[in-house]
């Protein structure tokens, strides 16, 4: 059974940049918003309470990312780092992110990348929050989809052996929900092959390969919570930075983008294992290296077509 915290229905919600569009949001059916708060040792939460404040004014549960850097990935740190997440459960934050992307080097510190490190700062991380906010919602941080490395390793680690390290380490009893990262999808999410990439077969290229690898991880024991969930599409540019091209010559057209949210949703809603859904993301600008604005569900002339789709896969049609 999942704890407490996670059971209930299905949720929708959106990480943004500036939170300029709540009404849209509402619209589309969201009832989250994500933000990302970065813990440094020692710091008191008290710059960060506003976030919370400003997220249930506007009628929105709030998840917050806690993310930390390597040079603070030590386990000497790790009971700051409760102490900080408590303090933002204590302040009312629905639910907290432990870490982000944690088996990569440009987020933990390489050569002590490890499942059962991790761990050992989720089950601090989960006893302070929850006895600050036993209905803080725990989320475990979300990997980095990957298959790069061959396995797991201190320098690096796939996400699959990460998420079943993390089981074995023992933190399904410290978590509600297993964070989970989906953002280079080119297919529709229905689907479980076709993509027209090297590695064609791999799992992390399809949504229901991420979902049914980490559900079955494990066990079905606890709820998927898609922390961030996107898809990229460079039409109004007419082009994407070389690193992010999967499918020239812009990926995914905006209609293509929002229907496959849209049908992720229906597929969510409908599986029974994902209790949150984040779209990645709702309203950032953000266009250089790292296209994040390709991601929005927000286009650059203003216009949301991703709101027409959700709003109609979150009523049911």
């Amino acid at each position: 059974m999942a704890p407490a915290a996670a059971a209930g229905n299905f949720e929708l919600g959106g990480q943004v940049s500036d939170f300029r569009a709540p009404d849209l949001m509402r619209n589309a059916g969201m009832t989250w918003v994500k933000r990302q708060v970065k813990w440094h040792p020692g710091e008191p939460s008290g710059g960060h309470i506003g976030v919370i404040t400003d997220a249930h004014a506007k009628g929105f549960k709030i998840l917050l990312s806690v993310l930390g850097s390597p040079d603070t990935s030590y386990p000497q740190n790790f009971g700051d780092y409760a102490r900080f997440a408590g303090e933002l459960a204590a302040a009312g934050a629905d639910a907290i992110e432990v870490w982000n992307e944690m088996n990569l080097d440009r987020e933990w510190a390489s050569g002590s990348i490890n499942p059962t490190t991790y761990t050992s700062l989720l089950q601090q991380a989960h006893a302070s929050i929850k006895a600050a906010n036993g209905g803080t919602m725990v989320i475990s941080g979300a990997p980095a989809p990957t298959g790069y490395f061959g396995g797991c390793h201190p320098h690096g680690c796939d996400d699959a052996p990460f998420i079943s390290g993390m089981v074995a380490a023992g933190g399904l009893n410290y978590v509600d929900c297993i964070g989970i990262h989906y953002n280079e999808g080119l297919m529709p999410p229905s689907v479980r092959s076709g993509d027209p990439r090297g590695a064609s077969s791999h799992y992390t290229r399809y949504y229901p390969g991420m979902v049914d690898t980490y559900f079955n991880a494990v066990g079905g024991a606890r709820p998927l919570c898609f922390t961030e969930i996107g898809y990229l599409s460079g039409e109004e540019w007419g082009m994407l930075p070389a690193a992010f091209l999967w499918q020239p010559p812009y990926n995914l057209s905006v209609t293509q983008h929002a229907q496959y949210l849209a049908d992720a949703v229906r597929l969510s809603r409908a599986q029974g294992k994902v209790r949150l859904f984040i779209i990645f993301n709702v309203d950032f600008t953000h266009w250089s290296d790292d296209p994040q604005a390709g991601y929005a569900i927000m286009r650059p002339g203003g216009n949301c077509p991703a709101c027409t789709t959700l709003q109609a896969a979150m009523s049911g049609n």
